[in-house]
């Protein structure tokens, strides 16, 4: 329940919300983008304005499988496809967050940016091999985004992993690397399996054989998110989220868009909807090229910070009862 702070003759709708601080996202992620060197002053709604923020946007949460330098399918990309897309995401003024920074609902993004989750399927080499050094080897996507987060500061070098058993080539080093840098693990279950064809005692099995996957791999270590293997839900609701021996706070489709703000009605945490990484080919309406140019449009409704996490801004128009996730909310 949200309650009328201020409002006058143009100016600005200022909602406090009911809705509480959320829990902390599993792992502690590094901070957000690159902190400015002053500590930006409260959002008022000439600086909202000014930046366009508007936090109940729509946000792109991207998908992929594999990088190969010959694609077979859909699900597959180049290396070079995979960089340029980054290049895009970093030249469009993009920063990721993981899966559970997401569902957290509290995004600390510099002012102007978009937030884009950066979501990998089923563990695949081609995504992190690990050198006897124990750096990610050259061409895989992870070296690839920390050489392109390198070269873009406020481009964060972070994703959400989300892996069955032996993952990335049953290197028992690869989960606790990801770890140790900020990246999310998640679960996938540990055979891949299709929740919605599966009885509720084997899709709960499913799920938290996959969990134990994770915490065996990096003890101490809280899984937080679920990728649905198929995009396929259990047929009970509520069921991918919370079961015995696993508890969730947020489930990714396969999808075809973007996903709703955190912050807005829409959102979901058991059915978030994914963009497949895709330029061209069949489907590719539903690709990311697609709706990276949608979303840059100037009916994109795009997700864009107002720079303040303690403040959620939209345009005025966007004004509903239920919208807000943070202590404030502001509408110019």
């Amino acid at each position: 329940m949200s309650f009328l702070l201020r409002l006058g003759a143009g100016a600005a709708v200022v909602l406090a919300s009911a809705c509480g601080a959320p829990a902390p996202a599993a792992t502690p992620p590094p901070e957000l983008g690159t902190a400015p060197a002053v500590a930006p002053p409260r959002v008022t709604p000439a600086f909202a304005r000014q930046v366009a923020a508007d936090e109940l946007g729509r946000i792109p949460i991207l998908m992929y499988h594999r990088l190969v330098a010959k694609p077979r399918s859909v699900y597959d990309r180049t290396p070079a496809d995979f960089a340029a897309e980054l290049e895009r995401l970093a030249a469009e003024d993009y920063v990721p967050i993981t899966t559970a920074e997401l569902v957290s609902r509290r995004l600390d993004l510099p002012a102007g940016t978009h937030p884009v989750v950066l979501t990998f399927d089923d563990g695949d080499p081609s995504v992190l091999t690990l050198t006897p050094e124990g750096q990610p080897a050259p061409g895989t996507a992870v070296r690839i985004l920390m050489d392109v987060a390198a070269a873009h500061p406020r481009f964060r070098p972070v994703a959400s992993l989300y892996v069955n058993e032996r993952p990335f080539g049953g290197d028992e080093r690869a989960l606790r690397w990801l770890s140790d840098h900020h990246f999310e693990i998640g679960n996938h279950t540990a055979k891949h399996t299709n929740l919605r064809r599966a009885d509720e005692a084997s899709a709960t099995a499913a799920i938290a054989e996959g969990d134990v996957l994770i915490r065996r791999a990096v003890p101490g270590y809280e899984p937080g998110t679920l990728a649905l293997p198929y995009g396929a839900q259990p047929r009970r609701e509520g069921l991918a989220l919370q079961g015995p021996g696993y508890a969730y706070r947020g489930a990714l489709l396969v999808g075809a868009g973007p996903a709703p703000s955190p912050c807005s009605r829409a959102f979901e945490p058991a059915a978030i909807p994914r963009i497949r990484s895709q330029a061209t080919g069949p489907e590719a309406e539903y690709g990311s090229a697609h709706w990276l140019d949608e979303l840059g449009s100037p009916t994109g409704h795009r997700y864009t910070s107002d720079g303040d996490p303690e403040t959620v801004s939209f345009p005025r128009s966007d004004v509903t009862p239920a919208t807000a996730c943070a202590s404030v909310s502001l509408a110019y």
